[in-house]
């Protein structure tokens, strides 16, 4: 893969991250203005930091990935592909935000 069809993958992926974030932003959030609160309300219900939360949410994205990368048996399709890189990128970006606020404002 040359460099300039590696920028091309990396810039559509982006535009798919940012599009599946808008979209699920209602869908997690409701009418809250805090676009993490889930991940607080989760913390909450489990006892536990929303980071962890966010942790546990995203391990079941994790884990359907290592299956299809290690699976010899099964063929998988570009959308299957999409769609699982997508919601481990989401979460990574989701993560930083947590962490980002905890360290700007000292919240748990």
């Amino acid at each position: 893969m040359t460099q300039e069809e590696f920028n091309i993958v990396f810039e559509l992926q982006m535009r798919k991250c940012a599009d599946i974030l808008a979209h699920k932003k209602k869908e997690y959030t409701g009418d809250n203005i805090d676009r993490l609160s889930a991940f607080k309300i989760a913390a909450a219900l489990q006892n536990c930091d929303p980071k962890a939360a966010l942790a546990g949410m995203m391990s079941k994205h994790v884990v359907s990935l290592y299956d299809m990368c290690y699976s010899t048996l099964l063929h998988f399709d570009m959308k299957q592909w999409d769609e699982k890189i997508t919601d481990c990128i989401n979460y990574l970006i989701l993560l930083k935000a947590l962490v980002k606020e905890e360290q700007a404002y000292g919240s748990h």
